[in-house]
């Protein structure tokens, strides 16, 4: 890639995009491995990144672990929301419902079990077309139900109506849903892991 930017005069980003669907045989990575002396370099010391970001992630897995060993049945209740709702995302913690009580649970939860400042904390709403009239009252809803900041709120999105819907949907949600989200490998894989002592199973695809 940095021979074709070097050789077109064009940017890295263009390169990427033309090359992102090229497959390269066995013996042309050999020839670009010969090119370039410091490509072994290269490739053992991006191995040596993701086998420490492993390590941590395992680690995290074993702390969450031990959290579950513990006798706390909301501890529990939290792990098994999360595992029920929850994305399954590898560096995030997320839920979207539109159960207020549910969601007031889940931010305690992470308060109380992970110390996750307000600051961290990243909510959005999902609203419908006939919520769009009220969205600040709706956002203002949902913020004081999680008890959080203005700072907290990302931009809601409000999902229209099509012809052909014949409007079902109309004050079935009065609020709509809310989408809360803290960004943490450390915590998901807590949580994974307490989930897995829970279970009593192995899933390797969420630790990576």
């Amino acid at each position: 890639m940095k021979e074709i930017e070097r050789r077109l005069g064009v940017s890295r980003s263009s390169v990427s995009v033309w090359v992102r669907d090229v497959r390269l045989t066995p013996e042309q990575r050999e020839r670009l491995r010969r090119t370039d002396p410091a490509h072994d370099g290269h490739a053992a010391a991006a191995a040596a990144r993701r086998a420490t970001f492993r390590a941590r992630r395992a680690a995290a897995q074993e702390r969450g672990r031990a959290l579950a060993r513990e006798p706390d049945a909301l501890f529990a209740a939290g792990c098994m929301l999360f595992w029920a709702e929850g994305s399954k995302r590898r560096d995030a913690v997320i839920l979207v419902n539109s159960d207020p009580e549910m969601l007031r649970f889940f931010v305690w939860f992470l308060r109380r079990y992970f110390d996750v400042p307000d600051e961290k904390f990243r909510v959005s709403c999902n609203l419908f077309a006939d919520h769009a009239a009220r969205q600040h009252e709706v956002e203002a809803h949902w913020l004081d139900v999680l008890g959080l900041p203005r700072g907290c709120l990302l931009k809601s999105t409000v999902n229209r109506y099509s012809p052909h819907s014949k409007r079902k949907r109309l004050n079935m949600l009065p609020f709509g849903t809310c989408r809360v989200a803290v960004n943490s490998v450390e915590i998901a894989q807590q949580i994974y892991g307490a989930i897995q002592e829970y279970g009593g199973f192995e899933r390797p695809e969420w630790l990576g």
